[in-house]
């Protein structure tokens, strides 16, 4: 186990809900009623869409600033804080730097939505359009870190992903006895940090990895066994894009210990959860928000008579990827 990944468990994520306190919102577990009568089991649906922000990322975001903050100082932050995203996790740090008066420079690829994009903007954060992937736009952020700016990475990091674990607290909190958690699956920050918080807690409960049928960069790593680069390819699951890093720290073996299974999920499925969600629950969610109810779909996974979660991590939809999404799935 490496320094990184064993620098997050229970004590790192209690310490990151601590600094969150009035940061960032305790987001509701509401049972939907609809998905429970179709899949004979009680549905739950963890409200990150309910964030400041939109979605799920705010969490870490904040964790690690704050953290920095902590130990070095605000001076350490003067020049400014930098990432690469894939649009929630630089919108949600240009609202931390915004927050605290520290200027952020966000860089994107250009297969970010422009939506996103304006939304990072919106929070006085500058927009860097660089290259065909996340993998170019993290080149941009180490000449930026290079020139004095510090690096809030997306999900590498014990800082950021103990920041997500706060969600698995929460999930425990709420439902102590979960069979299992559905979790939308790319750099691995968000299922690592919840799984872990939920396997300390409650090891029977499964935690289900969800990843794109196309450019999943963590899925093709979990095949062969180490980080490996994969084409993007746009998705209206855009946010489950991007590379895990070839040098990945932590997500990789975190993953790979926290997570009990693991499905593929293409856009027709994606686009059918997306309306779902809308008629159903009246919820305009991101294609990577509705990826737990995708697989739940079409992989037609048996979880009659269990306490299932699923993870709806951000609403970041524009208006024509729904269109899109209608479109696809026949509604």
């Amino acid at each position: 186990m490496s320094d990184a990944q064993s620098a997050i468990n229970l004590a790192s994520i209690y310490a990151a809900r601590a600094r969150l306190q009035g940061q960032v919102a305790r987001t509701p577990l509401v049972r939907s009623q609809v998905l429970s009568r179709r899949f004979e089991a009680d549905i739950f649906l963890k409200l990150e869409t309910s964030q400041p922000t939109g979605a799920f990322k705010l969490r870490g975001a904040t964790n690690m600033i704050a953290a920095l903050i902590e130990r070095d100082g605000r001076d350490a932050l003067a020049r400014g804080v930098t990432t690469a995203s894939t649009g929630n996790h630089g919108r949600a740090v240009a609202h931390a730097a915004y927050q605290l008066g520290i200027p952020a420079v966000i860089c994107l690829s250009r297969l970010v939505p422009e939506n996103k994009a304006a939304a990072i903007e919106a929070l006085g954060a500058e927009v860097r359009r660089v290259g065909e992937n996340q993998d170019d736009s993290f080149d941009e952020v180490e000449r930026l870190v290079a020139s004095g700016m510090t690096a809030i990475p997306p999900f590498d990091d014990p800082l950021i992903v103990s920041g997500q674990g706060t969600i698995g607290l929460e999930l425990m909190e709420d439902q102590p006895t979960l069979d299992r958690v559905i979790v939308g699956l790319s750099g691995g920050g968000l299922l690592g940090g919840i799984g872990a918080a939920v396997k300390a807690i409650r090891p029977a409960t499964r935690v289900t990895g969800v990843s794109l049928s196309q450019g999943a960069a963590m899925w093709e790593s979990l095949q062969v066994g180490h980080p490996v680069n994969v084409a993007e390819v746009e998705s209206l699951g855009d946010s489950l894009g991007g590379g895990i890093g070839l040098d990945n720290r932590c997500t990789f073996a975190l993953v790979r210990e926290v997570m009990d299974d693991h499905y593929q999920v293409s856009e027709p499925a994606i686009a059918r959860a997306m309306v779902d969600l809308l008629d159903a629950e009246k919820m305009l969610v991101e294609g990577a928000a509705a990826v737990g109810l995708a697989a739940l779909d079409e992989h037609g996974l048996d979880i009659r008579g269990q306490r299932v979660a699923l993870i709806v991590s951000g609403n970041g939809v524009a208006l024509e990827a729904f269109d899109r999404a209608r479109a696809l799935a026949g509604a």
